[in-house]
């Protein structure tokens, strides 16, 4: 690798026209004295961000310095990078890493940091992550700036996100049809400040490792849930569609044969 030379944009706030034209396109002209086979490599972090003139800019680059210079791209939405630029790529796709790996890793560093941490924290970690080392990490490094030490109820301070164990009692509550409790839980998360598209994102994820709940519930509840969610992207997130959601979910169980 020390016979490689690396170029790293993701310095650069934008990644414009100008960043192309001068600090990529300048890179890729210089001279430079390699062993065969081995290229100069211009690495674009989060290049989905990059506008749509700046794709188009780097099209010819890519096109005049493929004998000398490696464009790698990475980013999360694949769909925004230009359809030609695309076509010029080997395409690598990497799935979300897992609870144990995620799990792994922060042990690691809680260990070489010397952070005081609990189960609950490093549970809480994983699950505001959603797969997401990177954000796993920040998550970590917030909350031991913040208080200390990493405990549940901490780091979802740390992330503002409603709290799954609140959650998890309301959606238990709309199986079980206890429909003045949910919308209890509702109104006291709603109070808290949490939007809508918060409250129903935690639901629809905390749905999913809820134990108590038959299959065919759960499935009707992750529907129902979804159906909601479509709706409130749509531009209707108020506390009285989450409560007709509420409502919904507790005619579901009622309704079984």
């Amino acid at each position: 690798m020390g016979t490689c030379r690396t170029s790293s944009s993701a310095v650069c706030p934008v990644l414009g026209i100008d960043v192309v034209r001068n600090r990529i396109k300048g890179f890729a002209q210089k001279k430079v004295t390699l062993p065969p086979g081995r290229q100069k490599i211009v690495i674009l972090d989060e290049a989905d961000s990059m506008t749509s003139g700046a794709q188009q800019a780097l099209r010819r680059t890519m096109e005049i310095y493929s004998s000398t210079t490696r464009f790698a791209f990475a980013c999360n939405q694949s769909n925004k990078i230009i359809e030609p630029l695309q076509s010029r790529c080997a395409i690598l796709r990497y799935a979300r890493l897992t609870d144990q790996q995620l799990l792994k890793r922060l042990m690691e560093i809680c260990a070489a940091e010397d952070v005081q941490y609990s189960d609950e924290g490093l549970a809480a970690l994983i699950f505001s992550a959603e797969g997401d080392m990177r954000q796993a990490v920040n998550n970590l490094q917030s909350t031991v700036a913040g208080f200390g030490f990493v405990s549940g109820d901490n780091v979802f301070k740390v992330v503002d996100s409603p709290h799954p164990v609140a959650v998890q009692a309301m959606i238990k509550a709309c199986y079980e049809g206890k429909i003045d409790q949910a919308l209890e839980t509702l109104r006291e998360l709603w109070d808290k400040g949490y939007s809508a598209v918060d409250l129903i994102s935690t639901m629809f994820r905390v749905t999913k490792t809820v134990d108590t709940l038959s299959e065919h519930s759960k499935l009707e509840f992750i529907k129902e849930i979804g159906f909601t969610h479509m709706r409130i992207l749509e531009g209707v997130g108020t506390h009285l569609q989450l409560q007709g959601c509420i409502a919904r979910l507790c005619r579901i169980n009622m309704q079984k044969p």
